[in-house]
């Protein structure tokens, strides 16, 4: 298929959900090309996010979706060199960086955390989901997306031990919010 191409791999503030009104497309078409799209999204992580956001869809894919879709795929054409870059440091630094959407989809409300860790300077995870609950505000949404990163960290520090790599040095942790990162500092806040 001759697909143009194009810059971003999702149109910014995007607002896609539901849309009962367009017109539905062929399901297995759609499935399969989604099930490409996930499959590549676990090496090429700027595309992990918006296949998440298509792949709500498949049971139920309308113009819309597949239009979604598309897009993705121009992306991918103008990027074929596009990949991660692992480079040898002497500092065995762990950072984790998070961030929250809050209550972006309209569907369901429910925010989206998204983070990625560095060791040793080079990018090793990522991850962008939905949250399991509604969040009240944008800084329980950053918080909920803290402690999934606390949880990532944890668990690097535990397959560097399996491995027989010592990581003493102090595990970082960036939001971007000030009133997640106060209630992170404030345990009277917890409640």
């Amino acid at each position: 298929m001759g697909y143009k191409t194009t810059g971003a791999s999702i149109e910014q503030n995007h607002r896609i959900g539901n849309d009962e009104e367009c017109p539905k497309v062929e399901k297995t078409q759609y499935q399969r090309l989604v099930g490409k799209l996930i499959y590549l999204s676990h090496t090429m992580l700027d595309i992990a996010y918006v296949v998440s956001v298509v792949s709500q869809f498949m049971h139920d894919p309308r113009e819309r979706h597949l239009q979604a879709v598309n897009r993705i795929i121009q992306y991918l054409k103008s990027s074929p060199g596009k990949g991660l870059l692992f480079k040898k440091e002497k500092n065995l630094s762990m950072k984790l960086y998070t961030d929250a959407n809050y209550a972006e989809s309209i569907v369901d409300r429910r925010s989206t955390t998204g983070y990625c860790m560095f060791l040793g300077g080079n990018l090793v995870t990522w991850k962008s989901k939905k949250q399991n609950v509604v969040a009240r505000s944008s800084a329980e949404a950053k918080f909920r997306a803290m402690a999934q990163g606390v949880y990532e960290l944890l668990w690097m520090k535990i397959i560097l031990d399996d491995l027989k790599i010592k990581h003493e040095a102090p595990m970082g942790l960036v939001c971007d919010n000030k009133s997640a990162i106060s209630i992170a500092h404030n345990p009277v806040q917890h409640d």
